[in-house]
């Protein structure tokens, strides 16, 4: 399945608050659909569907992507749900998002494809490229590039930097200092329930 090209706020008024996919708020507080406001009892099939798909739209993954990641961390030391939410906010897409040079998720992996962001002064154009610590998140020497990051950054998508990462504005420089930790995570969810749901598949 390819990644979702949809109505983003139909998403967000789905499962809630996903602050990588749109800065837009619903103006409705219930799920979209005829039985939007006649909620059901949900079952635990559905409750860990729903934290599942938080976390694939929020990141904009692919099912097989995410698949990918979980098996990636399950071999990964500690908790597994810690170490997944570390791989995907570690992804270069997030961590040019989570620096305010994007204001969405998507944005930030368009500005990525398009060859606008490097990394160690080398232009990268891989958003999943995984950030390591010490590498250096620059912008690309030319005009544009520096125009639309400048734009982007008088309206940030999140207003709290997390501690791993640091910033400089007036050189459009950022560095990775670590890796982030648990409670720097800005979307709010229960990563074990993601685990339990693809503890069958993966």
């Amino acid at each position: 399945m390819s990644r979702y090209r949809g109505p983003r706020l139909r998403v967000v008024r789905r499962l809630g608050e996903l602050p990588g996919l749109s800065r837009k708020s619903p103006r409705r507080a219930y799920p979209p659909g005829q039985h939007g406001q006649a909620r059901k009892k949900r079952s635990e099939y559905a409750i860990r569907l729903e934290e599942k798909q938080k976390l694939r739209f929020n990141y904009g993954l692919s099912e097989k992507q995410l698949l990918r990641y979980v098996r990636k961390a399950r071999r990964a030391t500690g908790s597994t749900g810690q170490a997944l939410l570390q791989l995907l906010e570690m992804r270069l897409d997030n961590t040019v998002f989570r620096l305010g040079m994007a204001p969405t998720i998507p944005a930030a992996r368009q500005l990525v494809n398009h060859g606008h962001v490097t990394v160690n002064g080398r232009v990268v154009n891989i958003p999943s490229y995984q950030c390591r610590a010490g590498e250096a998140i620059g912008v690309r020497d030319n005009d544009a590039s520096r125009r639309l990051v400048q734009a982007n950054l008088e309206y940030p998508g999140l207003a709290n930097m997390p501690s791993h990462l640091e910033f400089d504005k007036t050189k459009l420089a950022g560095k990775v200092n670590g890796v982030i930790e648990r409670e720097w995570i800005a979307l709010q969810i229960n990563e074990l329930l993601v685990v339990e749901y693809y503890s069958r598949q993966a």
